[in-house]
């Protein structure tokens, strides 16, 4: 238990340091370089769901814009999250396939005999459909994500500035606060 409460405590101070966002691109990149388990690839798949869920439910139930200002960037980790899972996947599935149907994971399994339910000419035509959509989403998403987060980005500008303007002239902070507060903004 004591083991469990130093790992938690080093992981909040490694979030509170910075290194949460490199930490979690480097679990990402090692997903696309590391063959992963099929019982890892289930968690995973799990865990992309939920997460998928609980960002949709969070989207639907903000009422202003600034509620979630966050979502560019989550938008952004998750689209590179699937895209790890989608290579790690592909590459069990190109290695493993021969041995079975549960050489991928049963998340894979479950929802291959979901959608294809055992006509693969269904399968084939669902895969390419799929697939298209993926290199559409994947090119278009990451253009439109990459401009939401320069809008929000630009959007939230003048009003830190003005803060530190208003901050300034009240007398709470100097001009060498000031100049510091500023480039920090752009």
């Amino acid at each position: 238990m004591a083991e469990q409460t130093v790992l938690v405590d080093n992981m909040k101070s490694m979030t509170r340091n910075g290194l949460g966002a490199p930490l979690l691109l480097l679990v990402m990149m090692a997903m696309i370089v590391v063959p992963l388990a099929p019982f890892m690839l289930d968690v995973f798949f799990s865990f992309n769901i939920s997460l998928a869920l609980v960002v949709l439910l969070v989207t639907v139930y903000s009422l202003r814009p600034l509620d979630f200002s966050l979502f560019p960037t989550i938008l952004l980790v998750t689209t590179l999250l699937r895209l790890a899972l989608n290579v790690a996947s592909t590459r069990i599935v190109l290695l493993e396939g021969h041995t079975g149907g549960d050489a991928a994971g049963q998340v894979i399994k479950a929802f291959g005999e979901f959608v294809i339910g055992g006509n693969y000419a269904v399968g084939i035509i669902v895969f390419a459909i799929l697939v298209i959509i993926n290199f559409v989403v994947i090119t278009k998403g990451a253009t439109r994500i990459s401009e939401v987060s320069a809008r929000f980005t630009l959007d939230a500008m003048p009003g830190k500035q003005m803060a530190i303007d208003a901050d300034l002239n009240a007398g709470l902070i100097d001009s060498d606060d000031a100049r510091r507060l500023i480039y920090s903004v752009v």
